[in-house]
């Protein structure tokens, strides 16, 4: 039976940490699904409005040979029911996330994979400003 993995992120300005987390949480499975951050979603995690729209990041993130569908995570409360809706034998999430999901460990294998050292979006958005 193919297992499949699911993970999540709001993969604003697209870098090689989000391609490098990607294909690792691939690697954990046979089928790649990725809830993107709604743009409500973005602006109550990170207080800021993201970059590129939700569109252009679902387009983006599906557009990737490793993920096999996307689709819209509307509240970080909901993980529980995208991972029943998706039937995910596997939930990644960034290590910056350990322990935070672990009570979800009864529907689905929780992994923490660690992040790229020294990328973030964050950093990247600052670093541009400062030119």
């Amino acid at each position: 039976m193919p297992r499949t993995v699911i993970t999540f992120g709001t993969f604003d300005v697209f870098h090689v940490g989000h391609l490098r987390v990607l294909e690792r949480a691939a690697e954990l499975g046979d089928r790649l699904v990725v809830g993107v951050s709604a743009d409500a979603l973005n602006e109550r995690k990170k207080g800021r409005a993201p970059i590129f729209t939700q569109r252009e990041r679902l387009a983006i993130v599906g557009a990737l040979k490793v993920v096999d569908a996307v689709f819209v995570e509307e509240s970080l409360e909901q993980k529980r029911d995208y991972i029943v809706e998706h039937e995910a034998d596997v939930l990644v999430m960034g290590d910056d996330w350990a322990g935070k999901f672990d009570e979800l460990a009864d529907a689905c294998e929780v992994v923490y994979l660690p992040r790229t050292p020294a990328i973030s979006t964050t950093a990247i958005i600052e670093h541009i400003a400062d030119l």
